[in-house]
């Protein structure tokens, strides 16, 4: 039993490694510029696949070959990562965070694809490292030598990197920068130069990681999604900016999927995001985290006021109603379950952007309360029998309980931290869902949701989906320009001063938490009846972003932008996957224009545009008043 202990903590120690070195590189960028980078863990794969091709290139066998082709492979990932921030990043950090985000997790989308058209789809098996092929025998067990040099590498990189950030003119600039940009620039540094320099040696650091595990895993095309789940678990435990903080969550983390594996195995996937979710709630930030001083927002343009639609708005709304009501008797057969898809994701689009827009409150795992709705429906057929309008009714109770729990914890946060924990509360019951096989079916899902003999036909449940949609984002939008609404906003903006006045910040924020997790799971129900069965990757993390993709390009600022938003990134997906067998690319290439030359999104921008055109207009002269007559 000592001897199973000992080999599973060594195990936990080895995985700490490549995740610390992962995880500070992504502090580190977050710490000075804020940016939540979403491609770290592209620079990662990058590393693992250039040092594939290096090492191969090289000589397998030689020493000199192996270790060279690793170090190469991470100096050619800073030097990428240098020019990313150069020709992308810098030219955004104007915009608001979360188009940020969304410009990096655009760059994730062309990575894929490029690593897909240079290495293809197999995965590659890397040599073992020369000098560490062997094995020792520690208490009776064998343990692979390479795996105690990965031990041995974690100290060993905290220790340079706490000389560098401690000891060198540079380091203090970074970690002064961490504390208070605003102020550092007011001294004259030279912000571009610090901010390519420090996100080239995060993309430097996460590379190293991508190229340790060589050895040990072989390189493929998910490797990306899967380390910066991690990543971000590893950066907000440890607290963002803090490279010892990373240090010991990485260990902490190393160490529990060890053993959980043996203890818990049916929970196995929990227990990471369990542990972010505690101590979050105990600690909001991290372990070794502190409050930031100064603004950690960007300085973009005044957010502009949320106003109730113009009677032209209103009749351009009308007018594509319209369309949507006309369209099954205009287009083919196929576009019909197109559109029933769109009109769903619009309104997981506006239930999204109830949270994120009047309140402020961003999430990074509104996919759960899509996928409970999704399950709440599936399971009302499956286990209680429900026919297809009450379980309709019934699905979204279950999505607005998560909300009420989940949602009790987040309002306590706020920016990136209450981000985080709605993505640990996702994943959470993303993975609930995975291993509970016996309610949920597992990654086998719930099969045979269908509707009721009625809405069967594709023109019925397409008019069904509508109507409900329609209803539920009128009723959203209703809630926004209500007094609820105003007050929540009020929260938002100057929560302080609200608080002054009497109102109940929190509880306000709450309440908004619960009506879009229940909006959510309306639209989840829907979906289940549309495609007739239920799987976990309903609320897995790719959804999440998909649901932030389509609020961000529409505006987040505007009420209607979320619905375009849907429609457009939905709407491009489904055609550059019929079109071309690199769609990632063009996607994310699309994604990252679209950032840069709409960074207030599509509905937002043409707003702005709007606003400037009726202030450049002349203003009407001014006619004297006529004499009065003598």
């Amino acid at each position: 039993m000592i001897d199973l202990i000992f080999a599973q903590t060594l195990n936990g120690l080895a995985s700490a490694s490549s995740l610390f070195l992962v995880a500070c590189g992504l502090s580190i960028i977050f710490g000075v510029t804020r940016i939540v980078n979403f491609a770290h863990g592209s620079f990662y794969m990058l590393g693992a696949y250039l040092a594939f091709t290096l090492v191969t290139r090289f000589g397998p066998a030689d020493a000199l070959g192996f270790w060279g082709g690793v170090l190469l492979a991470a100096v050619i990932v800073a030097a990428l990562g240098a020019l990313v921030e150069i020709v992308i990043l810098r030219r955004i950090y104007q915009a608001p965070e979360l188009f940020q985000l969304l410009a990096t997790f655009g760059l994730v989308l062309m990575v894929q694809d490029i690593a897909l058209g240079i290495w293809g789809p197999e995965d590659k098996l890397g040599p073992r490292a020369p000098g560490f092929k062997s094995f020792v025998v520690l208490m009776d067990s064998r343990f692979p030598s390479y795996e105690l040099f990965l031990i041995v590498v974690g100290p060993i990189m905290l220790g340079l990197l706490w000389f560098l950030f401690q000891k060198t003119r540079w380091g203090t600039l970074v970690r002064a920068a961490t504390q208070d940009r605003e102020m550092v620039g007011a001294l004259g540094v030279n912000q571009r130069l610090l901010f390519t320099s420090v996100f080239a040696f995060g993309a430097g650091l996460a590379a190293l990681g991508g190229a340790l595990q060589l050895p040990r895993e072989a390189v493929n095309l998910h490797m990306d999604l899967s380390m910066i789940s991690e990543a971000f678990v590893v950066v907000v435990v440890g607290g963002l900016g803090s490279v010892t903080g990373a240090y010991l969550a990485a260990v902490l983390i190393g160490i529990i999927h060890a053993f959980g594996i043996l203890i818990f195995p049916k929970i196995t996937l929990v227990l990471v995001f369990l542990v972010m979710a505690v101590v979050l709630v105990i600690k909001p930030y991290g372990l070794m985290g502190k409050r930031p001083v100064g603004s950690a927002h960007a300085h973009g343009p005044v957010e502009p006021l949320l106003l109730p639609a113009s009677h032209n708005v209103k009749l351009i709304g009308l007018a594509a109603l319209a369309v949507l009501l006309v369209a099954p008797f205009i287009v083919a057969d196929h576009w019909l379950l197109t559109l029933t898809e769109l009109s769903i994701f619009a309104l997981f689009a506006a239930s999204l952007h109830f949270m994120m827009g009047p309140g402020g409150m961003a999430s990074f795992g509104h996919a759960a309360y899509f996928g409970l709705g999704a399950y709440g429906a599936a399971l009302a057929v499956k286990w209680l029998g429900m026919p297809m309008v009450p379980a309709l009714a019934f699905a979204p109770f279950l999505a607005g309980i998560a909300g009420v729990v989940f949602g009790w914890f987040c309002v306590r946060l706020s920016g990136v931290y209450l981000a985080m924990l709605t993505l640990a509360f996702a994943q959470i019951a993303w993975a609930t869902a995975f291993q509970w096989v016996d309610v949920t079916g597992g990654d086998n899902g719930i099969l045979g949701v269908w509707p009721a003999a009625w809405a069967a036909p594709k023109l019925v449940y397409y008019y069904l989906a509508l109507a409900v949609c329609v209803v539920a984002i009128l009723a959203l939008r209703v809630i926004v320009f209500a007094p609820f609404g105003y007050a929540l906003r009020a929260g938002r903006d100057s929560p302080l001063r609200a608080e002054a006045i009497g109102l109940p910040v929190m509880r306000i924020q709450w309440i908004a938490f619960i009506i879009a997790a229940f909006a959510a799971g309306i639209a989840g129900a829907l979906f289940a009846f549309f495609k007739g069965s239920v799987f976990p990757t309903y609320m897995a993390i790719p959804r999440s972003v998909d649901g932030l993709l389509m609020v961000l390009l529409g505006g987040v600022q505007t009420v209607s932008g979320p619905i375009v938003g849907a429609f457009a990134y939905m709407g491009l997906q489904e055609q550059l996957m019929k079109a071309t067998m690199y769609w990632r690319f063009v996607l994310g290439a699309s994604i990252v224009l679209l950032v840069i030359l709409f960074p207030r999104g599509l509905v937002g921008t043409v707003l702005v545009f709007a606003e400037r055109r009726r202030e450049a207009e002349p203003a009407p002269p001014v006619t004297a008043a006529p004499e009065p007559a003598r």
